[in-house]
């Protein structure tokens, strides 16, 4: 059985012969073949890797997030939702050679032992903070509620055009859709305001994965259990990463067989922190393991962020170690 195929055991709902380990982007570095590997097709020149996303938002990459880039604080592109129209625009994608992308893309992915999760875009509600910060942005979806409609459509109708595009060359087995709408302790937004402005245009991306029969995996950071049914409308079938500050007991109770969790592991608590002692991260690695295991439904889905320090890599190598002789062979170990 192949990592692939082992993933797939979980998502139709049944327990998996051992316990996978999840990695947005793979881990070249593991001892096992990732089992999702995910691809997003280049649509500009202009990248958050060169300084601006291709709407010409300008990126920091920040040592604390370990190199990853966020909006530049107070250098927003965008103050009044009703300039949207000239401000905004979308890069014209009639020349993409996406069939070459795609080949480019997935050269070096064994299809065969690894499922593939295309990307689609940062998130609609994600996108708007991008443009305008969250200030400014979270009171022009209350105030300005219609303009804040029409640029999402607006967007929709790019990304809509991009992802069907996409799934022709790159056949992937999952969709990839991302959007962070909560901190650790609430979300930024209601649920009311989440199903007017934004639920539309995340389910117009759920429901070209549903007409090819693929899965959606939906990334959403922080205290986001509320707006799991709605999530479920559209084809997910993935939570990632499903952060503790949710109750992720009750969650996999109420939905099993519906969600797999992906994560669980305490990223805030001592465990997640550099410079934690080795016999704690692998008391917490157990312990996420033996409390979300039983019943499948889960995807180990561990690490620390920091800068990219000894005392960094060794964590990680600890949390692997604790993995691979503890976490992986689980359902082996426990079945009886």
């Amino acid at each position: 059985m192949t990592e692939k195929e082992n993933l797939m055991l979980i998502l139709k709902g049944e327990e998996p012969e051992w316990l996978p380990r999840y990695s947005t982007f793979g881990n070249p570095n593991a001892p096992y073949k990732a089992p999702v590997a995910t691809v997003m097709p280049r649509l500009s020149e202009n990248t958050r890797e060169k300084g601006k996303d291709m709407f010409g938002v300008e990126y920091t990459p920040t040592e604390s997030a370990g190199g990853a880039s966020l909006p530049t604080p107070n250098k927003f592109i965008l103050d009044d939702i009703r300039k949207w129209r000239d401000v905004i625009k979308v890069p014209n994608i009639d020349d993409l050679d996406f069939e070459r992308m795609a080949k480019a893309d997935l050269a070096n992915i064994d299809r065969s032992t690894t499922a593939v999760a295309l990307g689609t875009n940062n998130g609609y509600f994600q996108m708007l903070m991008n443009f305008m910060g969250f200030t400014n942005g979270l009171c022009t979806m209350i105030e300005e509620p219609e303009e804040v409609m029409a640029l999402y459509e607006y967007l929709a109708d790019f990304y809509d055009v991009v992802v069907r595009r996409a799934m022709k060359y790159y056949k992937p087995d999952i969709l990839f859709m991302g959007d962070d709408i909560a901190t650790a302790q609430h979300p930024f937004i209601s649920v009311n305001l989440y199903r007017e402005l934004v639920k539309p245009y995340h389910a117009r991306l759920g429901q070209i994965a549903m007409e090819a029969g693929i899965p959606v995996d939906m990334h959403c950071c922080g205290h986001c259990e509320a707006f799991i049914d709605d999530w479920l409308d559209f084809g997910v079938k993935m939570w990632n990463p499903a952060q503790v500050s949710n109750d992720l007991v009750g969650i996999k109770k109420k939905y099993k067989g519906r969600l797999v969790l992906i994560g669980c592991w305490d990223s805030q608590g001592p465990a997640g922190l550099v410079g934690a002692p080795d016999d704690l991260i692998r008391e917490e690695v157990r312990k996420c393991i033996d409390t979300y295991a039983p019943g499948g439904g889960f995807i180990f889905f561990a690490g620390v962020y920091g800068p990219q320090t000894d005392e960094l890599r060794h964590h990680q190598d600890c949390i692997t170690d604790e993995y691979m002789k503890y976490g992986r062979p689980w359902y082996k170990n426990h079945r009886s």
